[in-house]
């Protein structure tokens, strides 16, 4: 078929006025654009450069338009488009969710196109180089806009600062706001939204007073902006005024609009107030019930959180995420689990990486191996892209389960590690107790040229301490400031302290502490008390108690550290006296609970527990061992019992009523070798069940891994990997 030529613009004025061209207008559906766009090629009229401008504005512009695919093809189509059309193009692709595909035609423009970009194309090219974070791209279309005397559009201008913002040059943006003559609202929206959301609330709220003092009248997005730096600083009575002035200037109430309030008032901490504008809200969408689900959950308020979220109309996995990710971080990680079974019986939603993220840290809470190992697999069978998070929380999972061999496996073969994925092996090596190989690893990231953080330099000294390694602790500490550029904090000056304290070296310790830059905090005493416990020092331990309860008062950890120094001198009469004062304060010692994970359920312990189902085999099975221990010569340490019991008997049971004992026996009755017995507990392992669970390990011939608050123990032939340094 021969394509009509059209050229005059008589002839362009009369096709204006065509009949097939008003049926544009009336397109309701993507059926109704493909007749028109069928009769238009039938007829020639698509051929001219005015009429198909018109169907591609239909196709990119309309709510019901077909897909960015079928535009791509209508405008391959077109023999000589216009620059509108190429625009309309540039800035359907720019608002996509390939926005480099934009960057991609504009290139072709310039190839194909004689006339030169002009000011509507810019604002498309520079909005596609902030959807994808490119500087250098950005740079580039500044500069072209510069070189075309555009530079002093006001459009181009509110662009390049959101873009500039966007990709983390506030200066450069807040020059370009500088520069605008004639500012308009979204000259102020894009330096405020850009200052809000790169966490300069100060700089956001004192441009808007600027604003106000300008009398420019802000808008919906100002304010929600506005909310948004509020709920950045927890300025509840600031928020509260901001919400005033929205009702009292009549800004056009949107939906958005009253999220952004909603989520001011949760995160400023008045969960009444927000109740009350959820209850008022005209429309919710689904991050208005799950801004109110977070809320409830972040009060602590589950039940609330759970009406919620049956009451939603529909639950998308952001809203299961919530409630799973507040389970797992209030420190509930069973409810967490129960949640995501919940979610996989419903098949209401798919889980996705941030469901996977929050459900591995509960099994990691757990010591629940095998739900863990479940998800890994999933994630291949589901051919889900491993990220840097997903990777980071399968390593941690596995490391604080006992496998540590699986989390170094994931390691290796991660396609892209940054620096929190070389952290948390790192963390992973110096729970086990292999400082020499965390080290190593530490030397093989600065290799990839990966930048160590804060959270690394934790990690590296926690395996000098774990490990004994008091000169390469000493070292790394040392050089973090002058080398790394990286202040030592106070979890850094804890760790040193506890290296230093673990070695002997409580004077090098003290005079640490004496000379640090900044107040000691809680965990610098804490580590100190720690040392002292171990090397048996009651003046010293006594003086870091003092210092520990002034910052924390009802740190039960600081009490029953002393009372454990007390009572292995037999200082009775210090043990009472510490019992009375947390007896009179209303202080209670954290109950010891270990866990144990079987068939993948896992099975709770608590200290002389007799509520499992097979109680009566657990303790059966106790009596065995300790018949067992006797026969070798095992002596019961009786200086780990907190009271000062006479009869010796009494003693011994209390002792083998600890509840790693009892989880020890579970695991012996209830799995077979070669399989290990993997135990969590939340406190720190005594010392006599540090020794019995050395002795089992020899005598039942069984691999014994015990997680306790710090490190993991792994007794195995009658030995622990702790070298009995812990």
């Amino acid at each position: 078929m021969t394509k009509p030529k059209f050229k005059t613009n008589n002839q362009n004025r009369n096709l204006a006025g065509h009949p097939i061209l008003a049926l544009i207008d009336q397109c309701s559906d993507r059926s109704q654009v493909k007749q028109v766009h069928a009769q238009m090629l039938r007829i020639g009229l698509f051929f001219d450069p005015y009429s198909a401008s018109r169907l591609i504005t239909l196709c990119t512009l309309s709510t019901f338009s077909p897909d960015i695919e079928y535009t791509r093809k209508v405008f391959d189509q077109i023999p000589q488009p216009n620059l509108y059309t190429w625009n309309t193009l540039i800035r359907a692709y720019a608002s996509s969710p390939n926005p480099t595909q934009s960057i991609l035609i504009f290139s072709q423009m310039l190839h194909e196109f004689p006339d030169p970009p002009n000011k509507f194309t810019f604002p498309f090219l520079i909005k596609a180089a902030s959807e994808i974070c490119d500087l250098r791209q950005g740079e580039l279309f500044h500069g072209m806009a510069i070189k075309a005397s555009l530079d002093s559009d006001v459009y181009i201008l509110n662009s390049l600062i959101h873009f500039y913002a966007a990709c983390g040059d506030l200066n450069q943006a807040y020059k370009l706001f500088l520069k605008i003559p004639k500012r308009d609202v979204v000259s102020w929206n894009s330096m405020i939204t850009g200052f809000a959301q790169a966490d300069c609330p100060d700089e956001a709220l004192e441009l808007f007073r600027e604003m106000e003092e300008e009398n420019m009248k802000p808008n919906d997005v100002t304010m929600v902006s506005v909310l948004s730096a509020c709920s950045k600083k927890s300025n509840l009575a600031f928020g509260r005024w901001v919400h005033s002035y929205i009702e009292k200037n009549g800004i056009e109430e949107s939906l958005i609009l009253n999220n952004a309030i909603l989520d001011m008032y949760i995160k400023c901490g008045s969960l009444e107030e927000a109740k009350r504008i959820f209850d008022k809200m005209p429309e919710r969408d689904p991050i208005s019930w799950t801004t109110m689900l977070v809320g409830y959950t972040s009060f602590g308020e589950f039940d609330a959180a759970h009406h919620v979220f049956n009451e939603m109309p529909s639950q998308d996995i952001a809203a299961w995420n919530s409630l799973i990710s507040a389970y797992e971080q209030s420190g509930q990680p069973r409810q967490a689990l129960a949640i995501f079974h919940e979610l996989q019986l419903s098949k209401k939603a798919k889980p996705d990486q941030v469901t996977l993220v929050s459900t591995l840290s509960a099994c990691a809470q757990l010591g629940a191996t095998d739900l863990g190992g479940w998800i890994h697999v999933y994630v291949k069978k589901q051919g889900l892209k491993l990220n840097c998070h997903l990777t980071t929380s399968l390593i941690d999972m596995y490391a604080k389960c006992g496998d540590l061999e699986k989390a170094l496996e994931v390691f290796q073969f991660a396609e892209r590690k940054d620096v929190y994925v070389w952290s948390a092996m790192i963390a992973g090596l110096a729970m086990h107790g292999r400082g020499r190989d965390a080290i190593d690893l530490f030397l093989d990231m600065q290799e990839a040229k990966v930048k160590p953080n804060e959270v690394t330099f934790t990690n590296v000294l926690c395996a000098c301490s774990h490990a004994g390694l008091v000169e390469e602790g000493k070292l790394y500490f040392n050089q973090m400031l002058p080398v790394y550029g990286i202040a030592p904090q106070m979890k850094h000056y804890g760790c040193m302290v506890d290296i230093l304290g673990r070695a002997g070296l409580l004077e090098e310790a003290m005079e640490l502490i004496e000379k640090m830059p900044i107040v000691p905090g809680a965990s610098v005493w804490g580590a100190l008390l720690g040392a002292c416990r171990t090397h048996g020092n009651i003046g010293l331990a006594e003086q870091a108690c003092n210092r520990l309860l002034e910052l924390e008062p009802r740190n039960h950890g600081a009490y029953v550290l002393l009372s454990n120094i007390y009572a292995k001198f037999g200082k009775w009469d210090g043990v009472s006296r510490l019992r009375k004062l947390m007896r009179d304060s209303g202080i209670k010692k954290e109950p010891g609970c270990s866990l144990i994970e079987v068939d993948g359920v896992v099975h709770e312990f608590l200290v002389g527990d007799n509520s499992h189902s097979l109680s009566k085999m657990i303790y059966s099975k106790l009596d065995e061992i300790a018949s067992r221990l006797k026969l070798i010569g095992y002596v019961p340490n009786k200086s780990q019992l907190l009271q000062d019991v006479e009869e010796e008997d009494v003693k011994e049971q209390a002792l083998f009523l600890h509840s790693e004992k009892l989880a020890i026996a579970y695991g012996l009755i209830s799995t077979n070798p070669p399989a290990p017995v993997r135990i969590v507990k939340n406190l720190r392992v005594c010392g006599d069940c540090h020794s019995v669970a050395k002795l089992i390990s020899r005598l039942y011939d069984r691999e014994i891994l015990l997680r306790d608050r710090y490190r993991f123990h792994h007794f195995k032939g009658g030995h622990c990997s702790c070298m009995d340094y812990w």
